[in-house]
C-alpha cells in the first residue's frame, strides 16, 4: 500500500494530466472519485457546481475567492465550450467590456447560444452564468480572445444597447478611441440599415472628439437613403473627451479613467497646502516617521514586523545567525529591503522639494525604489538576480479581488501613459491620489506593487505640500476595499475621502506601542 503522501502525489499527477493543454474546468468524469475525494481533502480542488471543479492551493482556507477569480475566465471559457462546442458567445455588451481590456469578474457573465436554457447557472462566491437562447452573428462578426468567443468590436458597437454607453462609459469610450476609421462600424450599419443605432454611434464618435468619423457615419448613411439623427448616448456630463491615437486599449482606457475620475477627486483633501520652506526640517519629520511607516505599510501587506527589528535592521544591528528574534528571515529581508527603498525614496523627496517635476521623478526613481526593496532577497538566494530587471513578465492576480491587473504586454504600453498623465496633470491632490491608485490599477511587478504605490504617494504629498503620510494598518480592511471600489466600479470618492482622512491626521500618527 503506498503511504500517504505518494497516494497524494499519484492524485496530483493525475490532476496535472487533466490540466495539459490549460484546462481549468474540471469535470468528476476526469478524475476517479479516490482521486477527487484526495484533492478535495487537502485543499487542490474547489467545486464550483456540481461536477464542476477548479484547481487551489491548500493554503487558501474556508471562503478564500482569489483561487476562483483567477480561474474564472478560464473556466467559463471551458464549461461553455464543454455545453455548447463553438455554438456560443458573450454578449455584445460584455465583449465590449473585453475588448476595453477590463477583466474584472462580473457578478454574471451573460452568454448568447442558440442551445441555451434561458436560466441562470449559480456559481461560488456570488457569482453566476446567464445563458440566453439567441442566434449568433454572423461568423465575421465574431472573434476570439483568450479563448472566450466575443463580438468583434465593430459589431459590439453595433449590437449593444443604448444604456450601456451610460453605465459604462469608459469601456465604451475606450473601443471607439481604437477604431482607426469609421469604415469596419460604417459597413455594419449600412449592411444592417441600423438608422438609429448610426446615429448613436455618430454622436458618441464626436463626443470623443472624433468628428470625422461621426460625419463620415451620417454622410454614408444619408447617401444610402437612411434618416439619421444624432444623438449623443453619454450622459456623465463630461465635455468632449480629448482623443488621442493610440493602438492600445489599456492606455485608452487608463486616459479615460483618469479623466473621468480626476474631477470626483476634486474638494475631498485638504485644502490646506504649505510646500517646506526647509528641506532639512521636512526630511527630519519624515526619518522621525519611518518606523512608524515601515510598520505599518510591511503589516498591510502581511509581513509579522515589530518596531524593534525596524529600529534593529536601521542601525545594522539585525544578524539572524546571532540572535534568535531575528530568525524570521522572510520578515527581516522585508524589513530590510524597505529601509534600503526609503532611503532612495528619500533622495527623491530631495529632488521633488528642490523643484524637479514630481512626474518625471516617479518615472525615474520607481525601477530604483523597487530594486532597492527586493536586493536583500536576490542577496539571500530567495529571488532570481533577473526578478529586478524590470516590470513583471507574467500575469498576477490580487488575493480576494475581482479586479484582474493588466497583461504583461500591457504593462509595458500602460506604464509610460500613465508617468505622462502624472506629469501633465495640473492639480497637486489628483496626482497623490491618482498616483497611488492608477499605480497600484496596473500592478507594474510580481510583488512590492502596494509599497511602491505608497512610496509614490508620499512623493506626490510632498510635491503637494502634504506631510508624509502613513496608511494605517488598522485601517486596511477599509483601504482595501476603497481600492476594490475603484478599481471595480471605478468609484474613486471612497479611496480619495480616505487618503484625504490620512493626511488630515497625518502627524498624529505614532508608532503602534
Amino acid at each position: 500500500m503506498p503511504v500517504a503522501n505518494e497516494k497524494l502525489a499519484a492524485a496530483l499527477e493525475s490532476l496535472n494530466k487533466v490540466q495539459e493543454g490549460g484546462r481549468v474546468a474540471i469535470r468528476s468524469k476526469y478524475l476517479t472519485r479516490l482521486t477527487r475525494e484526495l484533492l478535495l481533502k487537502h485543499g487542490f480542488l474547489q467545486p464550483v457546481i456540481k461536477g464542476w471543479y477548479v484547481p487551489a492551493m491548500p493554503s487558501g482556507g474556508p471562503g478564500e475567492t482569489t483561487a476562483w477569480y483567477t480561474a474564472f475566465w478560464q473556466f467559463c471559457r471551458d464549461y461553455l465550450a464543454e455545453r455548447f462546442g463553438a455554438n456560443w458567445t458573450l454578449t455584445p455588451e460584455q465583449s465590449l467590456i473585453l475588448h476595453a481590456g477590463n477583466f474584472t469578474v462580473p457578478r454574471q457573465l451573460l452568454v448568447r447560444a442558440p442551445a441555451a436554457n434561458n436560466q441562470p447557472t449559480q456559481l461560488i462566491h456570488g457569482t453566476s452564468i446567464f445563458e440566453t437562447a439567441l442566434a449568433l452573428p454572423p461568423p465575421d462578426e465574431r472573434t476570439e480572445a483568450s479563448g472566450l468567443r466575443l463580438y468583434s468590436p465593430e459589431a459590439a458597437l453595433v449590437a449593444a444597447t443604448a444604456g450601456f454607453f451610460e453605465t459604462h462609459p469608459t469601456e465604451a469610450r475606450t473601443v471607439l478611441a481604437i477604431q482607426r476609421d469609421a469604415s469596419a462600424v460604417l459597413a455594419l450599419l449600412l449592411r444592417g440599415g441600423h438608422s438609429v443605432v448610426a446615429g448613436r454611434l455618430a454622436g458618441a464618435f464626436r463626443n470623443i472628439g472624433r468628428d470625422r468619423e461621426a460625419d463620415a457615419i451620417l454622410t454614408a448613411m444619408k447617401a444610402a437613403d437612411h434618416t439619421v439623427r444624432e444623438t449623443d448616448p453619454f450622459i456623465d456630463g463630461r465635455p468632449r473627451v480629448p482623443y488621442r491615437r493610440d493602438p492600445s486599449p489599456y492606455v485608452q482606457r487608463l486616459r479615460l479613467l483618469w479623466e473621468r475620475m480626476r474631477d470626483d477627486v476634486a474638494g475631498r483633501l485638504p485644502p490646506e497646502r504649505v510646500l517646506p520652506n526647509d528641506v532639512d526640517v521636512y526630511l527630519r519629520e519624515v526619518d522621525a516617521l519611518y518606523v512608524t511607516d515601515a510598520y505599518h505599510s510591511l503589516s498591510i501587506e502581511g509581513y509579522r514586523v515589530s518596531p524593534e527589528l525596524i529600529e534593529r535592521v536601521r542601525s545594522g544591528q539585525w544578524n539572524p545567525q546571532a540572535h534568535v528574534q531575528d530568525r524570521d528571515f522572510e520578515n527581516g529581508l522585508a524589513a530590510r529591503g524597505y529601509w534600503l527603498a526609503f532611503q532612495a525614496v528619500r533622495q527623491s523627496l530631495t529632488d521633488v522639494l528642490a523643484g524637479q517635476s514630481p512626474g518625471d521623478v516617479a518615472d525615474r526613481d520607481h525601477p530604483v525604489w523597487y530594486r532597492e526593496m527586493f536586493a536583500p532577497k536576490v542577496a539571500a538566494g530567495l529571488l532570481k538576480p533577473e526578478n529586478l530587471a524590470g516590470y513583471r513578465n507574467g500575469p498576477v492576480y490580487l488575493r480576494g479581488s475581482r479586479h484582474v491587473p493588466l497583461n504583461a504586454d500591457a504593462v509595458r504600453d500602460a506604464m509610460p501613459a500613465f508617468f505622462d498623465l502624472l506629469r501633465d496633470e495640473p492639480d497637486p491632490a489628483v496626482r497623490v491620489v491618482l498616483g497611488h491608485f492608477i499605480y497600484v490599477f496596473i500592478h507594474p511587478y510580481f510583488d512590492g506593487n502596494g509599497r511602491t504605490g505608497r512610496f509614490l504617494m508620499n512623493v506626490m504629498t510632498a510635491a503637494a505640500g502634504y506631510p508624509w503620510t502613513v496608511i494605517p494598518v488598522e485601517e486596511r480592511e477599509r483601504y482595501m476595499a476603497a481600492l476594490e471600489a475603484a478599481s471595480v466600479d471605478q468609484d474613486i470618492r471612497p479611496f480619495a475621502d480616505f487618503i484625504g482622512e490620512c493626511i488630515r491626521r497625518a502627524k498624529e500618527i505614532r508608532a503602534p506601542a
